[in-house]
């Protein structure tokens, strides 16, 4: 064929070189790992808190919105995975490719949403359960976790195997919790309306409930808001299609940093290369959907399950986090005292390894974003500003503790509105991305034109309807 011209837009950042499309793996089983990591890092306020919170308040009839919010992410990261399956490049980057500042709209939006250290207090929460030292020493041990979050993700030679690793080990044990909890604590009426909640019983929850919590926890149901974008650099870390041409992120203490282009690549379409394409394609798809939407979704399906077999229909329930307190006590009078603490265990085991990872993507999206878009031409490292942005993220969460704003569901709630947002604004730019930046035989169309359009409808609606609620109830209206 003719000489190939990039079809990714340069008028922002450096034209992309052509590279022909690396071959797909022969063992699968060796690559499996992003959708893990990206399931891995959701397992926290969405599947322990917002979800088992709702489970403990109006049943499993609101079940239903966490299937639509799992199918709706699944086709948001594909989306987000096909850019960078066919440049190399983050979407982060093709979106800053349209308008220079798009990447740190989106990082600044990330990084409000994150700075509230919700996830990392509600496992200290979990922590002073067992320790029995009570809720004034919940900031301090939340700041500590911030420390070793920090010390663990800029100390680690090659960071995103480190994350996989710590993923993996958090999985396991949600799993083997998940296993006892059917074995002996979650009641066969659960089954039932957990069948009711996906089907005939499905409705949408009234008062008590705020709406911005169902809001979140649709937005959070998986993942959510720019932990969704970071699929892009955890695929590439794992050197899927493109992604293989460029380094991994590494510390700058403990690791061997590479010299190269902050920019990707674009195969030709060629034969050899679309038929490649098709491989790597049908295999992204699987691995997101049997790893991230699967576990996601089983994951939430149990934990509210156990949440309505223990504490649904209590009297004086509280309307906050401490429903989880609760709930370890109840399965410690229902099952046994080693069950409850086990649950209160791997709780806080779980959601410090997802604080991990939130401080992990976060970072990873503002230092691609700087490095590629801002300092293009300096001899900064993206290393050296992921190691900068982990330590300022450890430090300004500590500030935020000090200051007095400790209370977990609060800080989760306002950190899902934000996702939502984010989700609605950047499933527009998916959209364009995808159907004006690639080649005609790998671009977005059809039915997963159609799930994007769909999202921007869906996130858009949410948002609208809580920021009217939130201006009536500031202006008393």
């Amino acid at each position: 064929m003719a000489e190939f011209t990039p079809t990714v837009p340069s008028r922002v950042l450096p034209p992309v070189a052509v590279r022909d499309l690396p071959e797909p793996p022969r063992s699968t089983w060796r690559i499996i790992g992003p959708g893990l990591v990206g399931a891995g890092v959701g397992l926290a306020s969405g599947e322990f808190i917002l979800w088992p919170y709702i489970a403990s308040q109006v049943g499993l009839i609101f079940i239903w919105g966490a299937a639509i919010g799992i199918i709706t992410q699944w086709f948001l990261n594909m989306e987000i995975e096909r850019y960078t399956l066919a440049t190399g490049e983050t979407a982060l980057t093709g979106f800053s490719r349209m308008w220079k500042h798009w990447g740190l709209v989106f990082v600044l939006m990330t990084l409000a949403s994150n700075l509230w250290p919700g996830w990392v207090t509600t496992s200290a929460t979990m922590v002073t359960y067992l320790t029995g030292t009570g809720q004034g020493s919940v900031r301090w041990i939340a700041i500590a976790m911030l420390i070793m979050i920090a010390l663990g993700l800029t100390l680690a030679p090659v960071i995103y195997t480190m994350l996989e690793k710590v993923i993996f080990v958090k999985i396991a044990l949600v799993a083997t919790l998940a296993v006892v909890a059917v074995l002996v604590a979650i009641s066969a009426e659960s089954w039932l309306e957990l069948g009711k909640g996906l089907t005939v019983g499905a409705r949408f929850p009234v008062p008590p409930l705020d709406f911005a919590v169902l809001m979140g926890a649709i937005a959070y149901a998986g993942a959510g808001g720019g932990q969704n974008l970071c699929q892009s650099n955890w695929i590439r870390d794992k050197g899927f299609g493109m992604g293989l041409y460029v380094p991994r992120l590494v510390s700058p203490v403990t690791g061997h940093e590479e010299a190269v282009s902050s920019t990707g690549y674009q195969f030709a379409p060629t034969k050899e290369n679309l038929a490649r394409w098709k491989q790597w394609w049908r295999f992204a798809n699987v691995e997101q959907a049997w790893t991230f939407a699967m576990v996601s979704f089983v994951t939430i399906a149990l934990m509210s399950m156990l949440a309505y077999s223990t504490v649904f229909g209590r009297s004086g329930l509280e309307n906050s986090i401490a429903f989880l307190e609760v709930e370890g006590q109840v399965l410690q009078e229902t099952v046994g005292t080693w069950f409850g603490l086990l649950f209160w265990v791997i709780g806080a085991l779980a959601l410090f390894a997802s604080a991990m990872g939130i401080v992990d993507y976060t970072s990873r999206l503002a230092s691609d974003t700087i490095k590629t878009v801002y300092l293009r031409d300096k001899s900064v490292s993206v290393n050296r500003v992921y190691f900068f942005v982990v330590w300022a993220m450890a430090l300004i969460g500590t500030g935020i503790l000090l200051a007095g704003l400790d209370q977990p569901l609060i800080l989760l709630v306002f950190s899902a509105c934000f996702a939502a947002v984010m989700m609605f604004v950047y499933s527009i730019l998916l959209i364009i991305l995808n159907r004006r930046a690639l080649p005609e035989g790998i671009k977005v169309r059809s039915y997963r034109l159609g799930a994007l359009i769909w999202s921007v409808a869906f996130f858009g609606t949410l948002t609208v309807i809580v920021l009217i609620q939130q201006a009536q109830r500031l202006f008393g209206g």
